[in-house]
């Protein structure tokens, strides 16, 4: 056996190389030199049923709609009756109030606008740690709610009506703005519509907030129509300037009383049209014409086309199969744009169920799914060192913080954007860091090497890493995974191991990372 440590790109080789997008397995062979010549290896998959898996269309679904499989949660999913009955009820109870309050450490999170914005002007804490807060909250929510649908589904919503986090001064209302998009992302689309375009954050990140009727600001109108609802291609620029000057009369009284109001005489009157919605808006107050005019906006056929077409390239596929498309804006518009029977509807759908692995994590999902499926505990934080201070800082550093992507429409969802050699590279390292323990290091349990034997009594190696593959990644090992992980331990896989064993003791980091690593870790 060589003595000298195995690259690990050579090991992801074996395994079918690491790239987020889950480049077919190579047949690369384990080097002569680490094996005896008097030996022939046999590189057949070990197999560990007890370890239980979620079959392929209940990890497929679980995996869309959560943050990572844990044995809890594929538990969960088996006592409610199968996939599909564990994501209806889901949907039935996730806004109970039961996730409001995990993992609340973070104290400016509770503070109001003209609060948070006299102690930024004070010197007692800037805007921009008050965000960093939310975004760890963000993540530690993501990672630890029961409401899995819930979560991922709120992200869904603020990357659709994006408010970047690191906007200049939105800070003062954008932890408002998220617990808002929060309460209604399993709602109407109507009544969130409503919600999201007129609250103060959207009103200051698209320049409403200081709109009035002598100098109507575009932006909201605009991007009103591109992003949140009807689309490129469904109106013209007659129809921006008349959708701005409805929107007028939505203040904020910024940096003075934060107050947000509305405010008559800066309303813009007269005969409005955009598309098919006329009014003859002749009220100072336009709240009611407003209020109309986003309901046309949501019921619109091209919005559910929109709205459809978007829920499809997140949860299904890049390529959005157009008769799923109109399946589903058909299902939206015939139930006054309620989300949750669309989502019923996308899940019970042959193209759901036909695209298994066909989407990559992105880094936000990595970093989570990382923390989840190593069953890494984070308790509340004391210093900035710890665990729920450095999530957000460790998706960072993988692309992209979560809610800081600079331009108002989201950050990309699709596989290419999340495919790049630096990004499987920043995962790589990441992955090492948790699995040696190394980052974070304050406030946090990782657990010990000999936890992951399944047993007391010696087993081969092949079913060691079946049992490792079917804990991290909800499926069978495969035998490509096993050359990898024979080449990272240095060992064969007939090889018993025990607690005692060296596996557990020198090489055990370097196993797990193999299988993090893997294509299949990747993919969701």
């Amino acid at each position: 056996m060589t003595t000298e440590a195995p690259t690990r790109r050579h090991a992801l080789r074996l395994a079918g190389g690491a790239t987020a997008a889950g480049i077919a397995a190579t047949t690369a062979a384990l080097p002569a030199e680490a094996m005896p010549k008097s030996r022939r290896v046999s590189f057949r998959p070990g197999r560990y049923p007890p370890t239980r898996v979620l079959r392929a269309p209940a990890r497929h679904l679980v995996n869309r709609f959560s943050y990572g499989i844990t044995p809890a949660l594929a538990a969960e999913v088996q006592a409610a009756g199968g996939h599909l009955a564990w994501f209806d009820r889901q949907l039935a109870t996730a806004y109970d109030g039961s996730a409001d309050n995990l993992c609340d450490w973070w104290p400016d999170l509770h503070r109001d606008a003209v609060d948070l914005w006299s102690r930024t002007q004070g010197g007692v804490r800037g805007g921009w740690e008050v965000m960093w807060d939310y975004g760890n909250r963000t993540m530690m929510r993501r990672m630890t709610s029961p409401r899995q649908v819930l979560e991922v589904m709120t992200e869904f919503w603020e990357n659709h009506f994006h408010v970047a986090t690191n906007s200049d001064n939105i800070f003062v209302f954008r932890i408002e703005y998220g617990e808002m998009v929060r309460a209604h992302a399993l709602g109407r689309f109507d009544d969130l519509l409503q919600a999201t375009v007129l609250h103060p954050a959207m009103l200051m990140f698209l320049g409403a907030a200081t709109s009035t009727k002598a100098h109507p600001n575009e932006n909201l109108g605009r991007e009103l129509l591109e992003l949140h609802t009807v689309g490129i291609g469904n109106y013209g620029e007659e129809d921006v300037k008349n959708s701005a000057r409805i929107l007028t009369g939505n203040r904020v009284d910024l940096y003075k009383t934060w107050a947000a109001s509305y405010v008559p005489k800066d309303h813009w009157t007269g005969p409005v049209q955009v598309m098919g919605f006329q009014h003859d808006n002749a009220d100072q107050d336009g709240r009611a014409v407003t209020a109309a005019y986003l309901s046309y906006l949501a019921h619109h056929p091209a919005t559910a086309r929109r709205i459809a077409t978007k829920l499809v390239r997140a949860f299904v596929s890049d390529t959005v199969p157009a008769s799923l498309v109109d399946r589903l804006a058909a299902v939206y518009l015939a139930n006054d744009t309620a989300i949750v029977p669309v989502l019923k509807a996308l899940v019970r759908s042959p193209e759901f169920k036909s695209a298994v692995d066909k989407k990559v994590r992105d880094a936000d999902e990595d970093v989570l799914a990382t923390y989840r499926i190593l069953g890494v505990g984070v308790k509340k934080p004391r210093t900035d060192a710890s665990a729920a201070n450095q999530v957000y800082w460790q998706t960072a550093m993988i692309g992209l913080a979560p809610l800081t992507w600079p331009r108002p429409d989201g950050q990309p969802v699709d596989n290419a954007s999340w495919s790049s050699p630096s990004r499987a590279l920043a995962s790589m390292s990441f992955h090492w860091d948790m699995v040696n323990g190394w980052w974070p290091g304050d406030a946090v349990a990782f657990p010990r090497p000999r936890s992951w034997m399944p047993r007391a009594r010696p087993m081969e190696f092949r079913d060691l890493v079946d049992h490792l593959s079917r804990r991290l990644l909800q499926r069978p090992s495969s035998k490509a995974l096993l050359k990898a992980c024979c080449q990272a331990a240095e060992i064969r896989p007939d090889t018993r191991v025990s607690r005692s064993s060296a596996v557990f003791t020198k090489v055990w980091p370097r196993v797990v990372a193999t299988v993090l690593d893997s294509p299949a870790f990747y993919q969701r």
